[in-house]
């Protein structure tokens, strides 16, 4: 999609919030904002304001008047920009939990925003279909704040991405942080840049035609800087615990109101134009995911693609049937990685005794796990059958920010998998399955570079979170040694922070470090594989359906090869298109060749290692390969290379 014109008409946005600070009058000389706070544990509620330089402000504070089931409302002749905190029951001052932005972070005053005051140049922008999205998951601290993803747009949208992911920007305590640890789910980050910056990048986004997911954590508050327990003990649910911390009252009108306002909020007021909930397992409320999907759906403007995406350790595929775009396939990664790196320890475990068999169900139908007992759950069911699921139901990776992050060095695949062949067959497959392919940055680059999970927290919490990130490991045969133990890095050293940031310009941006074969060919694999995807597969997966895959070769590993990859692991895959076309992938992840009954019909459109076609045209699936076919008419600008000869043969513009 080539950018949006400028000359659309100027848009103004705001989403009216039903708490917190809402200005509700911003004509010259007569500000006036209306304040609305639940504070059911409290008796009473005040307004204080506050100077830039933290002391009170001239105005004696406010005091708001409680209303129905622990309400507290005032009205305050305040302009844009105001800073405010709340005092609860005449001593202690804490955010608003609906605050907008945060400019001196968690601990600071909130301030009134003119959410009106940002001009749209590209509100013409409904989106794009689902079946359009290549995900391109970043970390925008770690790219230099909005500013330094902005850079990036151009290069990410000539790879051939069409949506962006941002990973959590809810302010979180300091000035780094991967976002999970969310404390205010209103504001969008201060270290990261203003409001007004942020809606600045999405706009440039929207102009490149790219699409803007934001991934929101609904499950928890992090340690630091919450004060809901305080005032509003109901909140939280007397007794459960999530891994993270309290558990969230979903039964509440309150709670659910409270997540529901922030998810059209985002998507209206900000103009995301999706968002990846975390960990909903964690919520343990599908009654309340299904009404926060209605809930959005009947709320954004007719015509807009908003799509809401799951990760959720259930594989609870009734949830995808009519409430929610798609959900993050964890299923394909395990498989995938296990048969990559031949790791089996930890959620390994649950996919490593015939990885090959369980891709292969994943390819031909969603999970692989669909109400089996599950070895990493105590042996307790996990999943629903997901068959009947469009292939664009599951979003697939190789990496993401947990997969990598959460590992104790956070290392990259390809420094785990140390076979570079094997790796561009499973990234072709990721680039070309009918699922949603997810990148996650600099992957494109065949990049090396750590992502290790780094933080900002101080004294005590700063030292529990450090011992207990090693305490994790322990479990894990590498780490049984408490000096190696010493070694993993700590989340608050700044360090961490700035290992796992890549250079603020992308590398065909930089003259200082241009881009180096080894790079230039990762990037034309990437880029070749997704033009395939957006000249033959995405005009034609609306309905498509899978049709099964089949198990070719399944040997497990015993150390032949680079002791990695396993001596045969090959499977052959085919869906059907919307205009009734076949499409078939094969793939071998193993170091010896497999035998294929027949050739698939068709046109070869993709195949790496090079003439690999060669081979299966004489019934042999060669090592190390992934090789893709379509049926009928395929344009003469089809691609069916890698990217060893991209550079010979470059795709029409």
């Amino acid at each position: 999609m080539s950018p949006l014109s400028h000359d659309s008409p100027i848009r103004h946005y705001s989403h009216c919030l039903p708490f917190g600070a809402q200005l509700t009058g911003v004509a010259p000389g007569k500000p006036h904002t209306r304040f609305r706070f639940w504070a059911p544990s409290c008796s009473a509620v005040q307004i204080v304001f506050e100077t830039a330089d933290g002391s009170a402000a001239a105005s004696a504070p406010l005091d708001m008047t409680p209303s129905h089931n622990g309400w507290f409302e005032a009205q305050a002749p305040c302009a844009p920009g105001a800073l405010y905190r709340y005092r609860i029951d005449g001593q202690q001052l804490v955010p608003d939990p609906a605050s907008r932005f945060q400019p001196q972070g968690v601990h600071g005053p909130s301030q009134v925003v003119d959410a009106r005051a940002f001009a749209w140049r590209h509100a013409n922008w409904q989106g794009r279909p689902w079946e359009e999205t290549v995900l391109y998951e970043l970390h925008v601290g770690a790219l230099g704040g909005y500013a330094g993803v902005m850079n990036r747009l151009p290069a990410l949208a000539e790879l051939g991405v069409t949506a962006i992911e941002l990973m959590p920007l809810n302010d979180f305590p300091g000035e780094r942080g991967w976002g999970y640890d969310v404390v205010l789910p209103y504001a969008p980050h201060a270290a990261y840049g203003t409001p007004d910056e942020l809606k600045a990048l999405i706009d440039a986004a929207h102009g490149h035609g790219l699409q803007v997911l934001l991934d929101v954590v609904y499950n928890h508050f992090g340690p630091d800087g919450n004060w809901l327990g305080q005032y509003a003990k109901p909140f939280f649910k007397a007794g459960k615990r999530t891994p993270w911390g309290d558990a969230l009252d979903f039964e509440r009108p309150e709670v659910r109101d409270f997540y529901s306002d922030n998810a059209l909020y985002w998507l209206n007021e900000y103009r995301f134009d999706g968002l990846r909930l975390d960990a909903v397992h964690a919520i343990d409320n599908p009654d309340w995911l299904r009404e926060l999907a209605d809930h959005v759906r009947a709320r954004v403007e007719p015509g807009r693609h908003v799509h809401l995406v799951l990760e959720n350790e259930h594989n609870e595929a009734n949830l995808l049937e009519s409430h929610f775009t798609a959900q993050w396939n964890d299923d394909a990664h395990h498989t995938l990685h296990v048969m990559l790196t031949g790791e089996s320890e930890g959620y390994y475990r649950a996919f490593a005794e015939h990885p090959i068999a369980q891709l292969a169900r994943v390819l031909g139908e969603g999970f692989a796990y669909q109400g089996e007992p599950s070895p990493v759950h105590d042996g307790r069911p996990r999943g629903e059958p997901s068959a009947h699921l469009s292939p664009t139901s599951f979003v697939m990776f190789l990496q993401n920010h947990d997969q990598i992050g959460n590992r104790a060095f956070g290392d990259r695949l390809r420094t785990l998998a140390n076979d570079d062949d094997a790796l561009r067959a499973a990234t072709a497959l990721l680039l070309l399955s009918p699922q949603i392919p997810l990148l996650f940055m600099e992957e494109e680059y065949g990049s090396t570079q750590p992502f290790q999970f780094f933080t900002a927290f101080e004294g005590d919490l700063a030292d529990a979170v450090r011992e207990g990130r090693r305490r994790e490991f322990k479990a894990f045969a590498a780490f049984t040694d408490a000096t190696r133990r010493e070694q993993i890095p700590d989340p608050n050293d700044v360090r961490t922070f700035e290992n796992s940031s890549p250079p603020v310009q992308s590398p065909e941006q930089s003259s200082n470090a241009p881009l180096d074969g080894d790079r230039l060919d990762w990037m034309h694999f990437y880029k070749s594989a997704l033009a395939v995807r957006a000249r033959l597969l995405m005009p034609r997966l609306r309905h498509a359906r899978a049709l099964g895959a089949t198990v070719l070769a399944d040997d497990r590993h015993d150390g032949g090869g680079d002791g990695n990859t396993p001596r045969r692991a090959a499977l052959i895959a085919r869906w059907r298109l919307d205009d009734g076309e076949i499409y078939t992938i094969a793939l071998n992840l193993g170091h010896e060749c497999v035998r294929l009954e027949r050739a698939p019909e068709g046109m070869v459109v993709f195949e790496t290692p090079p003439r690999a076609r060669d081979l299966t045209d004489n019934g042999v699936l060669p090592e190390r390969a992934c090789v893709a076919w379509l049926t009928g008419d395929v344009p003469d600008y089809a691609l069916h290379h890698d990217a060893r000869e991209v550079r010979r043969e470059e795709p029409h513009a």
